[in-house]
């Protein structure tokens, strides 16, 4: 039989057969991007290019590496050891550390749930105004989490992997767009990526809001879950981890300086996640007309669901996982079983219970979701510094530019939580 030249294998092959391919590479790292870039991620970035201009471009790019650093860390921990990071962290620091992350997980669940959905029906609402704002938002967010709970629960890791995508394609086509729209010239962008007196004197706290706001907190911890799905395992595996998580925080990084220019273009007042959003998008109707503004809504609402849709499908992991190594039950490398009970008791639980919070004013709640936040991540990078030092992890160990990114990220994050206790 003769040999089949490989590569004419691939040129022959069908487009949908090469997209799926390339989804299996990159598709992690895609989902990484779509669930840490939501509502107030956005409307951060958006707000701070309004304040201080894109003189802060390079605050985005160092959120985006730092972010990178940690989910790296955590790619290696668990391909050396075919552990994720709570088992590791469980089975080597101490059962304690799961009763310390299980109420953390408890509180971000109910503030986050709450938040994504509150942000849904806003900008459902703003897209189709037809109840009042209170009501909408009540409304159009619990048909949101409900849809959220419909998608995970009966399509599985293949059609939510699919859905997030394109998601994620529609907001970076939309968002890109509008940047391109409101350009303010190749001189004053490329100066942006050199840290000026602004941003570092009387801005500082906006830039820091930027450099934190970039990417997720608890869900980077979802990654070591979907590489599972995929079947990753070992060492040989680490390249492409590294080629999708750079894909996927690549593209998280674009949305930021995106929305950066967007917000320099226009003049925004004070507010917060879904609620800035509509102001831009009223404020990007008078600049460039209804429909414009209309497809802006359409990308942030594929910014929001894919959030909400990202959450609901991987922090059950979390509990499930949690409950496999409390109970004695759970098995090293094998992936959580999404139709067991744990997992679905989790995702019923966070897709109704926080709806509650659809009723009340958010404010003190957020400012305590911001701290629990802030406090995760240099948590985070310090169990990746002590885990990854470990002889059990052989050659992944820390190299000394990951143990710089690691305590670099260390530091920032302590002195965000710090800021944000003060």
């Amino acid at each position: 039989m003769p040999d089949v030249d490989e590569g004419a294998e691939h040129e022959g092959e069908a487009p949908t057969s090469r997209w799926r391919r390339a989804l299996a590479v990159i598709g992690p790292g895609v989902l990484v991007a779509a669930t840490g870039v939501g509502a107030g991620d956005l409307a951060t970035a958006a707000f701070t290019g309004s304040e201080l201009g894109v003189s802060v471009l390079w605050a985005v790019v160092v959120g985006a590496l730092l972010k990178l650093a940690l989910t790296e860390g955590l790619a290696r921990f668990q391909l050396a050891t075919d552990e994720t990071l709570l088992e590791g962290a469980v089975r080597r620091l101490g059962r304690w550390v799961a009763w310390v992350f299980l109420p953390y997980l408890l509180l971000w669940s109910f503030f986050v749930g709450s938040a994504l959905a509150s942000a849904c029906g806003v900008t459902l609402h703003a897209m189709l105004p037809v109840f009042e704002p209170a009501t909408a938002k009540v409304v159009f967010g619990a048909l949101a989490s409900l849809a959220g709970l419909g998608l995970v629960s009966l399509g599985g890791f293949a059609l939510f992997e699919r859905v997030m995508a394109l998601s994620i394609g529609l907001l970076f086509v939309v968002v890109l767009l509008l940047a391109g729209l409101l350009w303010p010239g190749a001189g004053p962008v490329l100066a942006g990526f050199v840290p000026g007196r602004a941003a570092l004197g009387p801005g500082l706290g906006w830039t820091v809001a930027l450099i934190g706001g970039v990417g997720g907190t608890l869900t980077v911890l979802s990654y070591g879950y979907w590489i599972r799905e995929e079947g990753r395992r070992g060492l040989a595996e680490l390249p492409t981890c590294r080629l999708d998580l750079a894909t996927g925080y690549a593209v998280t990084a674009l949305f930021g300086l995106a929305m950066v220019v967007i917000g320099a273009a226009v003049e925004l007042e004070r507010g917060g996640g879904a609620k800035l959003i509509v102001q831009l998008a009223a404020l990007l109707e008078a600049e460039l007309g209804r429909g414009m503004a209309w497809v802006f809504l359409l990308g942030c609402f594929g910014a929001v669901f894919s959030s909400l849709l990202g959450v609901w499908q991987s922090v059950p992991y979390l509990f499930a996982d949690f409950l496999g190594l409390v109970c004695g039950d759970s098995q090293p490398g094998q992936p959580v079983d999404v139709r067991g009970r744990p997992y679905r008791a989790y995702l019923w639980g966070l897709s109704l219970v926080p709806l509650a919070g659809l009723f009340l004013e958010f404010k003190a709640i957020q400012k305590l979701y911001a701290v629990i936040g802030a406090c995760f991540l240099p948590l985070l990078a310090l169990t990746l510094l002590a885990l990854n030092r470990e002889r059990h992890v052989g050659e992944a160990k820390n190299g000394p530019l990951a143990s710089a990114a690691l305590l670099a990220t260390l530091g920032f994050f302590a002195y965000v939580g710090w800021r944000e206790l003060a």
